[in-house]
């Protein structure tokens, strides 16, 4: 069978086009190398760096990549340009140090995600145990219920991870509330283990007095009852969260932002990924259901972020151009 000029010159402007339809449903990323992002490791961090990625990635046409921090070292590297991006700054967590870094011009928030909580809890089943505990100042009565196996004349409290800003703060908070002769200040080494330990003590009802930070799987899960502190007070606080605070007085933790922070010249380099990251913003009982999910199923955090994606389109659709938002779907 043969062909005239003119069918094959109609063929070939058919296949041009189809050729400039495919181009324009293949972005190409502002950034001609990979876009790092911070890899804090609590799920929520986890969950929404991966939602962020996969919308970056399969929506923009960039790569990515994780690089694993904690927080102080992670906003360091926001400065330095080693990060892009920083999915989740804790700011009550680093208000001096973000301040500091903010006035640097180097680093930029772009958008509010939710509104986080921080406390001191102790299970329900210790607070029916000990009713007279009612406040973090009653703790050094107590002091032998939360025996250290370590140092038995001692108590035991559970901080904040070795390495997140909020250790600042909790190690801050038990100096002012003068609790170093009667207990000991337990700070594991990562998330993963202070939560294993938590867990397991709450298992076996065992009583345990920590820090902790919500929403989480793990505030999620169990029922804690939080101890009292003093009202809050902001100069108070703003010394708790500096590590060089000399007289640290207590107050309680007010409610926090969390925001995520990106380089500066990141922003000027990538627009249209600055905007996605400035869109983003995740409701409470969302962010409360997806972690429920997430422990309820014991999927990772990739697995949670694909439910995300696929049930939450009301959401994060919101956050992007219908162009990307396709891009996203069809990827799903």
């Amino acid at each position: 069978m043969s062909f005239s000029p003119k069918h094959l010159a109609i063929a070939a402007a058919l296949f041009a086009a189809c050729g400039v339809a495919q181009a324009a449903d293949t972005p190409t990323c502002e950034v001609n190398r990979p876009v790092n992002f911070g890899g804090m490791n609590w799920e929520s961090n986890l969950v929404l760096a991966d939602v962020q990625r996969f919308i970056v990635e399969k929506g923009y046409g960039c790569k990515t990549q994780v690089l694993p921090t904690e927080t102080l070292p992670a906003l360091a590297a926001l400065e330095r340009g080693d990060l892009d991006v920083n999915t989740e700054v804790w700011l009550n967590s680093v208000a001096e140090p973000w301040e500091r870094a903010e006035k640097g011009g180097k680093v930029k928030r772009v958008a509010d995600l939710y509104t986080g909580g921080e406390a001191w809890f102790i299970p329900k089943y210790t607070a029916d145990r000990l009713p007279e505990l009612k406040s973090a100042a009653d703790l050094p009565k107590y002091k032998d219920e939360f025996k250290d196996r370590e140092e038995p004349g001692k108590g035991r409290f559970y901080g904040c991870p070795a390495g997140w800003g909020c250790e600042v703060a909790s190690s801050n908070l038990y100096r002012a509330l003068k609790l170093d002769d009667s207990y000991t200040l337990y700070s594991p080494g990562t998330g993963a283990a202070q939560k294993a330990a938590l867990m397991s003590a709450y298992k076996r009802k065992q009583n345990i007095v920590f820090y902790y930070w919500y929403p989480t799987p793990l505030v999620g899960a169990l029922d804690l009852v939080k101890l009292e502190l003093p009202p809050y007070d902001a100069e108070k606080h703003k010394c708790l969260t500096s590590p060089k605070c000399a007289n640290p007085e207590p107050s309680a933790y007010p409610d926090n932002p969390v925001f995520t922070a990106l380089n500066t010249q990141f922003t000027q380099d990538a627009p249209k990924l600055t905007a996605f990251f400035s869109k983003m913003s995740v409701p409470t009982d969302v962010i409360d259901k997806t972690l429920a999910h997430m422990e309820e199923s014991g999927d990772d955090s990739k697995d949670i972020s694909t439910w995300f994606l696929k049930n939450q389109q009301d959401v994060w659709m919101k956050w992007v151009p219908a162009d990307v938002a396709q891009r996203v779907q069809a990827a799903l």
